[in-house]
């Protein structure tokens, strides 16, 4: 344990030098305490005005397959589930997601799915294309696994944006954990650098809580994501599905996971930090707390609803309420609640010149 005194000290000097040691990491993590997370949830909240205000930023969350070649431990789409109502989203469908979520207000369309060879290089660069073409003024980010370089590339100029990649951890042992042997750390990580590269804004981020993980390996997490430098990080709990062989594992806490934002927050003070639908499904108030403790993105579901209980990354995911974009109106008001406003808009990443909106002053 590490005295409040102590801690104070590590948390201000993150936030004065965007930086920790591994083992002031490690030890701010281990040690921290209520009073300890509650100064660090104000100093994060502070430092996200000086450069977004008190804008939070939704996007249209498009989750157009749940078929996955890839069989991760953790997941509830992986090949291995033969209990998955599986199902892909055609190219009209998610444009007719896209046109219904640019009626409702978004700038920004999130594309997810597995990694569905289904859906080509060739043909996801059509899609991108006909949205931009149809959108011109909205940001496209896409969330679909790894590929080669050559294929981000060719997404790039269909009319891509942004790309979120979480490399779930950055630890070799952790990381054998979690996924097959057809899988390594060393592609995730080198898919994240030829998607920053590729002049992507670029995303990445881990699960809180998952097997394996201690105070250490999320301190890895920390200096890794300090050496990426990305323009976005997603941070949510780990929570266990049925279907997999960590059905029987304890899931993280809302608590934890507000506590790495908050750090992120301070490490990274222009990132954009994504409060999860993970977190609003393990605590009724997670979307606030996410947001109270430093993040300014939350993504309402746009997917036809009755394909949204199907991709079911983990047991309980909300699928009807505030989360869906149906509801707007609802996330305004739990937003309005703890002073935050919707900001209408792409969203994109502010540089570390770039000062808050008129609208957000």
């Amino acid at each position: 344990m590490i005295s409040d005194i102590m801690g104070v000290a590590l948390i201000d000097k993150l936030e004065r030098e965007c930086v920790l040691e591994q083992g002031e990491f490690a030890k701010l993590i281990r040690g921290r305490t209520p009073k300890l997370s509650d100064y660090l949830a104000k100093r994060a909240r502070t430092i996200r005005s000086q450069y977004y205000g008190n804008d939070v930023y939704i996007r249209g969350l498009i989750e157009f397959t749940n078929y996955c070649k890839n069989d991760c431990y953790y997941c509830g789409i992986r090949r291995s589930n033969k209990n998955v109502e599986r199902y892909r989203l055609s190219k009209e469908q998610i444009l007719d997601c896209c046109r219904m979520g640019y009626d409702l207000g978004f700038r920004t369309f999130v594309l997810q799915g597995g990694e569905d060879p289904a859906f080509t290089g060739e043909k996801m660069a059509d899609i991108i294309g006909a949205i931009r073409q149809s959108y011109p003024d909205c940001a496209i980010t896409l969330s679909f696994g790894e590929h080669s370089r050559e294929i981000y590339a060719l997404w790039k100029d269909a009319g891509a944006d942004r790309y979120l990649l979480r490399h779930e951890t950055a630890d070799a042992a952790h990381y054998r954990k979690l996924h097959p042997v057809s899988l390594s750390l060393e592609n995730r990580m080198k898919c994240l650098m030829d998607l920053k590269e590729l002049g992507y804004q670029t995303g990445t981020g881990f699960m809180v809580g998952s097997p394996g993980q201690t105070a250490e390996t999320l301190a890895k997490d920390m200096a890794f994501i300090h050496s990426l430098q990305p323009q976005m990080v997603g941070v949510g709990p780990f929570i266990p599905h049925h279907e997999t062989p960590y059905a029987k594992e304890q899931g993280g806490t809302a608590e934890l996971t507000t506590f790495m934002m908050g750090l992120i927050r301070l490490m990274l003070p222009n990132a954009l930090l994504p409060s999860t639908t993970a977190l609003g499904t393990i605590d009724p108030m997670g979307r606030e707390k996410g947001i109270l403790a430093g993040g300014n993105v939350v993504m309402p579901n746009l997917s036809p609803v009755d394909v949204r209980s199907k991709y079911l990354l983990y047991d309980n995911k909300i699928c009807t309420g505030d989360e869906a974009a149906e509801c707007l109106h609802c996330l305004k008001n739990r937003l309005e609640k703890i002073g935050c406003q919707v900001a209408v808009g792409r969203g994109d990443y502010r540089s570390a010149a770039a000062q808050p909106s008129e609208s957000s002053k």
